[in-house]
């Protein structure tokens, strides 16, 4: 039935800003009219209620906001579900600091988590779809250790979550392709069973052979006409060669629009004018970017919206053999994002939120247009009569407000259901 969401303020608005009610139908919104008469609350009496729903009329469901702020919902468009240990045991730290060490540490100890792959996976999408991002876009691991097993418990919560999470699965080889030189034919059996994407990791330093492993993921991308999402944690002269070599191969492949490489550290290891020329070359090739805000390497935001590329945020593994760090709320993801950033202006952190958002839908639907970093409009942020009713109410008075505070009050709303309520799906 349809829902009248009362009582809300529209993203990007001041907080003393007059109150509306958005009507969502067949999965999208119908309509945005000022508040109902007598029904408006100031943002003072926002802070003391808690979003309860009013009694239905005419056969529609109504839902009293109470002066919550709305956002179109975040996408987490960097995750590793098959590895996470959310809502477990906490377990010490016990990897060494290299990338090899890293990867090897996960493969001896991942059995060893107190719930199965597809259950554990399951349960860290629900905590993310609860704080607000419906889409996903997760990497499965698969190498000659764990062949399929990973990869088929998220094709399973995946079909376990549809109607909740919109979520993309890339075969993902983890140990190499050509380190762990039985992995391809797992990977290929991924594809085969089908995977969303195909992906990569560190051509260069890691498997030491660029050329064989970007042929052999074009080489799967034209077969199977799949995108592509490779991680590339190299930095300076070597992650510049890597970098161009993925965006040559793009061009000859006629693949604008379908590759995403995430992390690219090697944007915040090189100086401004080698960003800007990288930059160009990205967004002619519309190739998208990822970013898990971490520590230490800053991707260049501004810089990036200014040349047109598309950039998305994601929280990677959480609390997982990797690190202790990471609690599935994508909503303090963007807070990290600001804060690695040194933003302190609303517009930048509004910015930071936009990345999260608009950034992750365009990268899952691979739409060629890139976020222009501070939104100007509600019909840019995707709230705008016609829209997918996929929406993220907070209490909150703005934008920027949510982000610093991220408060668990929260609806969470997917094709105009409301699926969570203060950080706990509603079914």
């Amino acid at each position: 039935m349809p829902t009248v969401i009362r009582n809300t303020r529209l993203f990007n608005r001041q907080p003393d800003a007059p109150t509306v009610d958005i009507t969502l139908d067949d999965g999208r919104i119908a309509a945005i009219t000022p508040s109902t008469p007598g029904t408006d609350v100031t943002a003072a009496e926002a802070q003391g209620t808690s979003g309860t729903e009013a009694t239905p009329a005419s056969g529609t469901d109504v839902i009293d906001a109470a002066g919550y702020v709305v956002m179109p919902n975040l996408g987490d468009v960097h995750a590793h579900l098959d590895s996470n240990r959310l809502g477990q045991t906490f377990r010490p730290h016990t990897a060494g600091s290299s990338l090899h060490s890293l990867i090897m540490n996960d493969r001896a100890n991942w059995r060893n988590g107190e719930r199965s792959a597809y259950d554990q996976a399951v349960y860290a999408a629900g905590l993310i779809a609860a704080s607000g991002a419906t889409r996903i876009r997760t990497h499965a691991q698969i190498d000659s250790d764990c062949r399929l097993e990973r990869f088929d418990a998220l094709m399973a919560a995946k079909e376990t979550l549809a109607g909740i999470v919109d979520m993309e699965i890339v075969a993902f080889p983890q140990a190499g392709l050509l380190r762990d030189a039985d992995a391809p034919a797992f990977i290929e059996q991924g594809l085969e069973a089908g995977a969303d994407l195909i992906g990569g990791l560190d051509p260069t330093t890691y498997d030491r052979d660029p050329k064989t492993h970007l042929d052999m993921v074009f080489g799967w991308a034209e077969k199977y006409g799949i995108g592509i999402d490779i991680h590339l944690h190299e930095r300076g002269t070597v992650g510049v060669f890597t970098l161009e070599e993925i965006i040559a191969r793009t061009e000859a492949a006629g693949m604008q629009g379908h590759v995403t490489v995430s992390h690219c550290f090697v944007l915040g290891s090189v100086d401004e004018r080698e960003q800007r020329r990288l930059a160009e070359m990205l967004a002619a090739n519309q190739i998208a970017v990822t970013t898990v805000a971490p520590a230490g390497t800053v991707l260049p935001l501004k810089l990036l919206a200014e040349a047109g590329v598309r950039v998305g945020l994601g929280e990677d593994g959480q609390r997982d053999y990797w690190s202790p760090y990471g609690d599935g709320d994508v909503l303090r993801r963007v807070w990290q994002l600001a804060f690695t950033n040194g933003f302190r202006a609303d517009a930048d952190i509004e910015h930071c939120f936009d990345v999260a958002s608009r950034g992750g839908r365009h990268i899952l639907e691979h739409v060629p247009h890139a976020p222009t970093g501070e939104v100007t409009s509600d019909a840019e942020a995707g709230l705008a009569v016609g829209a997918p009713a996929d929406l993220l109410l907070v209490k909150a008075d703005t934008v920027t407000a949510a982000i610093m505070d991220c408060p668990d009050e929260r609806l969470v709303f997917k094709s105009g259901q409301l699926i969570a309520r203060n950080g706990k799906l509603t079914s």
